[in-house]
């Protein structure tokens, strides 16, 4: 069964201005520092292709999903596109369903194309293929439906045959624990035979799933986290028969680090045979930051980052000497500001959930040099910002930085309560907007929520001023306050209507994380009345810097 979309070129979201610099790992010296992206990519696994290495991560309910970033050497990435321009199917994820979506997708080259599989634990198991992976990718194909069936990996052997290893959800399956094995078709559109359990992590490897397979010395691999998401450690399983059975090893555990549930990754080699383990790191608000490990060979068995202690499992590294590639290449911390002087969004940016055509969100002005965003009426029962699809976000681009963002707000004095601004988005939110009341005054409104996902409360509204002009910018600065589990941050706002004073409003805040996903950082637009021609804001710019 194919679902039917319109893949536009990734280059519709590419903005051709750079932003500023964000974090850096390649220290400059020959060695890098972990987290390689200390940005939210959860669930990364890579595969090397014909130039270079190519990473995806789940992406859940936002769209453009299945996000592909390129890296020469593993340790410098940069964000190329999207694999997904809607999620599948269109029309139930036109709803923000957080937490749904993109579950753990798999990537692999395989004769001359890029695949990539993902469970969606409500619908089933999804593939899509290019040739080029900066490019056009092809329409999905749904290869399985089911239910409760997860974190999705193909293999392809020697000898022709193809196979895809899952897990299962237990919050839809009631079954978890366990990884299951079927024989795909070679084309790998579709499973065949009878699927089996390959593995039973009850007995001490609790919440197993993930799994990644290779083939290497003659065995069968079967890499795979166990132990949950914060708290966990990474398996490996190796047989000569694909089928099993499987001996297995913990080979990477927190340890006596500092980095906790060192896990769920994928493996690479170099061209010089090198071994490398990309893996998250679930730092609480700041997401699940991508880390990466040496990997050692010892007795037939990997060890992944060092055996500090000496009890044969590796531990993660905070700084390391980087893969050996054959050239040094430069540094390229991932791009978090917009200028908006393209006809193309930046790479960094998705909604909330499938764009519904009747209804429109804004817009880029190609050369005129700002984003739009429409003030459109908030659905019926929208009472706060958890469930609206209209806002554009992306990943905190690092641990201390600082978001400013200048806007020109145009505002109706017959389109009622409406208004634009600056959100930092998790469970627990809070943004710093401009409004125009039920009285058609502008004020500029700090307001705040804990616990949206299951809050009956409306929004606090934490402090509002009178505000004399249309022209204003706003800021978030973002800093990381404990630097161990958990990992707390605080958010603090200010404004300026000169573009040089700023001022600080309302409280600061501790951000949350979302639905399986760490806090973002982004714009809206929001209203209250259906009218023909609705306010809106000009945004001229948005701009990063680290603090």
């Amino acid at each position: 069964m194919k679902f039917k979309q319109l893949l536009l070129a990734p280059a519709l979201f590419w903005c051709l201005a750079a932003g500023a610099q964000g974090w850096n790992a390649d220290l400059g010296n020959g060695k890098y520092k972990n987290p390689i992206l200390h940005v939210d990519y959860s669930d990364p696994d890579v595969c090397a292709g014909e130039d270079g290495y190519y990473m995806t991560a789940s992406s859940f309910n936002s769209t453009p999903g299945l996000p592909i970033l390129h890296s020469k050497d593993l340790v410098n990435w940069e964000l190329v596109g999207y694999a997904l321009q809607n999620l599948f199917p269109i029309e139930h994820y036109r709803t923000v369903r957080h937490g749904d979506g993109v579950w753990a997708p798999s990537i692999r080259y395989h004769n001359g194309e890029y695949f990539i599989y993902w469970g969606d634990p409500d619908f089933g198991i999804f593939m899509v293929k290019t040739k080029n992976p900066a490019s056009v990718w092809e329409e999905p194909v749904l290869v399985k439906e089911a239910k409760g069936i997860i974190d999705t990996c193909p293999f392809w052997d020697e000898d022709g045959k193809a196979y895809l290893s899952y897990a299962f959800a237990g919050s839809r399956a009631n079954v978890k624990t366990v990884l299951m094995l079927s024989e795909m078709a070679v084309d790998g559109t579709k499973l065949i035979g009878n699927p089996a359990l390959i593995f039973d992590g009850h007995n001490g490897h609790t919440t197993v799933e993930g799994s990644k397979m290779y083939k290497r010395e003659g065995f069968y691999w079967v890499m795979a986290p166990a132990g949950g998401v914060k708290p966990g450690w990474q398996l490996a399983m190796r047989s000569k028969n694909v089928w099993g059975p499987y001996e297995y090893k913990v080979v990477l555990n927190q340890g006596n680090s500092p980095v906790n549930g060192p896990h769920q990754g994928g493996y690479a080699e170099t061209p010089n045979g090198e071994g490398w383990f990309l893996h998250f790191q679930d730092r609480w608000s700041y997401g699940r930051v991508v880390h990466l490990q040496p990997v050692t060979w010892k007795d037939g068995w990997p060890i992944m980052g060092k055996d500090s202690n000496k009890d044969g499992i590796g531990e993660p590294v905070m700084e390391w000497t980087k893969p050996n590639v054959g050239k040094n290449y430069p540094a390229t911390p991932l791009i978090s500001s917009d200028e908006f002087n393209s006809h193309q969004y930046g790479l960094q940016w998705q909604w909330q959930a499938n764009q519904n055509p009747a209804e429109h969100w804004g817009w880029s002005s190609a050369n005129l040099g700002f984003l739009r965003l429409n003030c459109i009426p908030r659905k019926e029962g929208n009472k706060t910002m958890w469930m609206m699809p209209n806002l554009l976000l992306q990943k905190f681009p690092g641990a201390n930085f600082t978001a400013t963002a200048k806007l020109t707000f145009e505002n109706n004095p017959d389109a009622g309560v409406s208004g634009s601004g600056l959100i930092v988005f998790g469970e627990d939110y809070a943004y710093i907007a401009i409004e125009q009341d039920k009285m058609g005054n502008l004020i500029l409104v700090q307001r705040s929520l804990k616990s949206a996902r299951t809050s009956k409360e409306l929004e606090k509204e934490v402090t509002s001023v009178p505000l004399n002009k249309k022209e204003v910018s706003l800021r978030a600065k973002v800093e990381m306050i404990q630097n161990k589990e958990p990992f707390d941050a605080k958010v603090t706002f200010y404004y300026s209507v000169d573009g040089k004073n700023f001022k600080k409003l309302g409280e600061s805040f501790k951000p949350s994380a979302g639905r399986w996903v760490g806090a973002k950082i982004g714009l809206f637009a929001t209203g209250s009345k259906t009218i023909n021609d609705s306010s809106y804001a000009d945004y001229d710019w948005f701009r990063v810097e680290e603090n």
